[in-house]
Order: C-alpha cells, then sequence, then structure tokens
C-alpha cells in the first residue's frame, strides 16, 4: 500500500498535514528536492496525498558528498512512498567557492542544486513549482545558509510555513509509516571538515568509507570530522564506550586506518549538529 492510499493521521497531525497540502500548488507539477532523510520524505509523502503521484516529482542530487548508501535509501523510501525519483547531477565540487568550504558551503551547494533543477529538471518534467524540507527549527538556526539559495530560486518550503517542526515532522514520519521515520539527520559528506579546509573529492572519499565501516560495525549513527591525516568520531554518547572496549576496538581501528587516517580518536562529547559552523556563526551574529 502506497502512502497515498493510507489514512493513518489524526488530530494535531492530520491538521499539519492539511496546512502543508494547502501551500502546494493546485495546479501544475511540483518537484521536490529530495534527499530520503525525515523532511524530504515527510514532504514528498504529504504532496503525493494531496495532489496525486502524477503530479509530484521527487529531484534527487547527487554528487561525490552524497554516500551511495544514502542514495539508495532515498530510492528506497520514494517508492515506498510511490513518488518517482529523477536523479540531476550537481557540479558544486568544480565552484571555488564551495571548495574554499567557508561557513555559506551549504548556499553554494543548494545554490546549484537548485539551478540544476531550473536549467535541467524543470522544463523536461513540467514542474511547475519547487519545494524542499526546511522544517520550522532550521528556520531559527543560523547555521543554514541553504534556505538563501531557496530563497533566491523561489523555491517553496511548506512545512517550516506551516509551523511543522522536526518533533511533529517525525510524528507525521511515524503515523505514514515512512522507513526513515527514525533516521538520525545525515548531513552532506562535505560537512565533516573544517571550515576553510578544502573539499576535495578524496576527502569525501574517506569519510564515506569511513563511516560505512562504523555502521557495518553496529554503530547507529557516526559522523568522522577529517582533521588530515586524524579521523575524529563522534558517536552516539550511550555508544562511546562499546568503541573502546574489546575486539571491537582494534576493528574500529582497522576499519578508519583503512579509510586512509593514520590517528583515530573517539570524541567523548559525542555527535554534534553543526559542530564546525555553528561557532562560527554564533559567533558572527553575536
Amino acid at each position: 500500500m502506497t502512502v497515498e492510499e493510507t489514512g493513518l493521521l489524526t488530530g494535531a497531525d492530520a491538521r499539519a498535514a492539511d496546512r502543508v497540502g494547502a501551500l502546494l500548488p493546485a495546479a501544475g507539477r511540483l518537484g521536490v528536492a529530495f534527499s530520503g532523510g525525515v523532511d524530504s520524505s515527510v514532504l514528498l509523502a504529504l504532496a503525493v496525498r494531496r495532489l496525486g503521484a502524477d503530479r509530484v516529482v521527487a529531484v534527487l542530487g547527487v554528487s561525490p558528498s552524497l554516500p551511495a548508501d544514502e542514495r539508495s535509501a532515498a530510492h528506497r523510501v520514494a517508492a515506498h512512498i510511490g513518488a518517482d525519483v529523477v536523479e540531476v547531477a550537481t557540479h558544486e565540487g568544480e565552484l571555488p567557492a564551495y571548495r574554499a568550504n567557508g561557513p555559506d558551503r551549504c548556499f553554494h551547494c543548494k545554490n546549484e542544486l537548485f539551478t540544476r533543477i531550473s536549467d535541467e529538471v524543470a522544463e523536461a518534467h513540467a514542474l511547475t513549482a519547487v519545494a524542499y524540507g526546511e522544517n520550522a527549527d532550521d528556520v531559527r538556526r543560523p547555521d543554514r545558509p541553504g534556505s538563501r539559495a531557496a530563497v533566491l530560486h523561489h523555491v517553496l518550503r511548506p512545512l517550516a510555513d506551516a509551523g511543522l517542526d522536526k518533533a511533529a515532522v517525525r510524528r507525521i514520519a511515524r503515523a505514514l509509516r515512512l522507513p526513515c521515520a527514525d533516521k538520525p539527520a545525515a548531513p552532506c559528506l562535505a560537512s565533516r571538515i573544517p571550515h576553510h579546509q578544502e573539499v576535495s573529492p578524496r576527502k569525501l572519499a574517506q569519510i564515506e568509507r569511513a563511516e560505512r565501516a562504523l555502521r557495518r560495525l553496529g554503530f547507529s549513527d557516526c559522523r568522522v570530522r577529517h582533521h588530515g591525516e586524524t579521523a575524529r568520531i563522534e558517536l552516539p554518547v550511550d555508544e562511546i564506550a562499546r568503541a573502546a572496549a574489546g575486539p571491537l576496538r582494534e576493528e574500529l581501528l582497522a576499519a578508519v586506518r583503512g579509510a586512509g587516517f593514520g590517528t583515530v580518536a573517539v570524541d567523548l562529547a559525542g555527535i554534534r549538529s553543526g559542530a564546525f559552523t555553528l561557532p562560527l556563526v554564533e559567533v558572527s551574529h553575536g
């Protein structure tokens, strides 16, 4: 059964879904900038419910900053929802401003994605509007420069405008039985590289390989921060002790060194969203 065939939303969640639906275009076809994460998946599912699968296209940007596992997972979620996926190759890695990796890196990445959608996807798939999955919590964060790109390209943000925060998005995802409902946030691989250190395909490949190995060792979430020869690993706090104990410690060391790192460190602070960007933008806003 596809999402559009279910009637699982009730109460406040149903009203929230109605608010999102009311912000979608009444005519034409909608492109949803899609990653397979919970925000864009909920937006895609609600759009399919409201508009019908024939009027919605999921647009997945593909580049070296997207892990292969995330790409495959996105296709599985879209198939569950019943939406077609269009892949568009993005070339942010060719942009000097993106490679320079300032705090505005996400702007250049999103701007590239929305430009590619406008230039390559909109006409081919008869899109009359594009939307993305910014939620109401994202709006309040200073480390989300990608939202400026959405404004420049007139991209809709129905979740945020309908007042849905992350908790509401996850409730709706669970009610709709989306396979990504409890999926941890998965920022792009470039977010693991300290600002003002160049983003390169080699570094992205190292990070992807190391993180894939950690997931296969059974860690529920992870970030491998790239500090040259050193990999600084962030894990959920309740999994840190396991990483440092027994045979798993040796497996972890071998896996991360196998990705090309000489030194492996585990950060006792655990996973921190915006670990590199927030300190910089908070200073600039202070």
